[in-house]
């Protein structure tokens, strides 16, 4: 009798001997392979038995997958946890090496989609405001779309100088003449999401001070209002509280990391995403203000499918 391409909850329980409740989690939290059609979930048996033997600890050869190299490379958008998690991840892992590619979240699509990477860190907000990364992967991705991990929640804002001296309340205070700002560069969600509130504000971005004055993370940003050389830049809450800087909230986002499927398995990226449901990571998180990490290591999903 030919073997079933796809399982149901029940048979998938049953495969794996745990309870359907059981694989619900797994599904959130570990990352068992699973698709929803019309209300019901579906698991491919070739992608749950690969995830299974993935699993698998302790057997000859472990610490390599496939006999692929065991550096874990992650292109796109650049965050504070993340960096402290990759370093979190070398110190407890040596025998894998994790690098990042710090070209924002287009580029890292882009590289994404180039095979040049197991993820990109993403944070791009759509056109309705509703979602994140689905329609850019849609457009700029070519077969497969990749799986989409939420790495972390985190608060979008502007830093300030410390108390605030010149009274920036809102977007629309930067168009005041002789506002200084820090910026990001094109392509990062970062330098997206503050171009749109500033056409909602109704200022253009190119008139004030300092706009096409770009640097590569949210730290560097920062230190620039910190050392006085600009007034305000678009930055997360966490590098104002590590600076001891003002922080005017603009939103909270969903900073998702887009894996390409075909690399989803392998051994350095499985540890990764194992390690954001440790209490290491957490205390890590915990130690840095504007996270929120209710979603980190669910997959998630458009709220509605085109």
């Amino acid at each position: 009798m030919e073997e079933k391409a796809f399982l149901s909850t029940r048979e998938v329980a049953q495969f794996l001997d745990v309870n359907e409740k059981m694989v619900y989690t797994l599904v959130s939290e570990k990352g068992l392979p699973a698709t929803k059609v019309t209300g019901k979930w579906l698991f491919p048996r070739r992608l749950v038995e690969q995830w299974l033997e993935n699993h698998i600890v302790n057997h000859p050869g472990a610490g390599m997958s496939g006999g692929r190299s065991g550096t874990l490379v992650l292109v796109g958008s650049n965050d504070i946890l993340l960096d402290r998690t990759m370093a979190l991840f070398n110190r407890l892992h040596p025998e894998h090496l994790a690098v990042f590619g710090n070209v924002g979240s287009l580029n890292g699509l882009k590289a994404l989609g180039r095979g040049l990477c197991h993820a990109a860190p993403s944070h791009l907000l759509q056109d309705d405001e509703s979602e994140y990364n689905f329609e850019f992967a849609r457009e700029l991705l070519q077969g497969d779309p990749p799986a989409v991990l939420n790495f972390c929640r985190r608060e979008q804002g502007l830093v300030l100088s410390r108390e605030n001296p010149l009274e920036i309340r809102e977007v629309s205070d930067l168009g005041r003449p002789g506002i200084r700002i820090a910026n990001r560069p094109e392509g990062t969600g970062t330098r997206l999401l503050l171009d749109r509130e500033l056409e909602k504000a109704g200022v253009k971005g190119p008139s004030i001070q300092g706009y096409d004055r770009e640097f590569r993370s949210h730290l560097d940003v920062a230190v620039e209002v910190l050392a006085g050389r600009a007034d305000a830049a678009p930055a997360v809450r966490a590098v104002a509280g590590l600076l001891g800087l003002d922080f005017l909230p603009l939103r909270w986002e969903r900073f998702d990391l887009l894996i390409a499927r075909d690399r989803f398995f392998e051994q350095p990226l499985q540890r990764f995403l194992g390690l954001l449901h440790e209490p290491s990571f957490r205390e890590t998180a915990a130690d840095l203000e504007g996270y929120d990490l209710s979603l980190c290591g669910k997959m998630v999903y458009p709220t509605a499918v085109p």
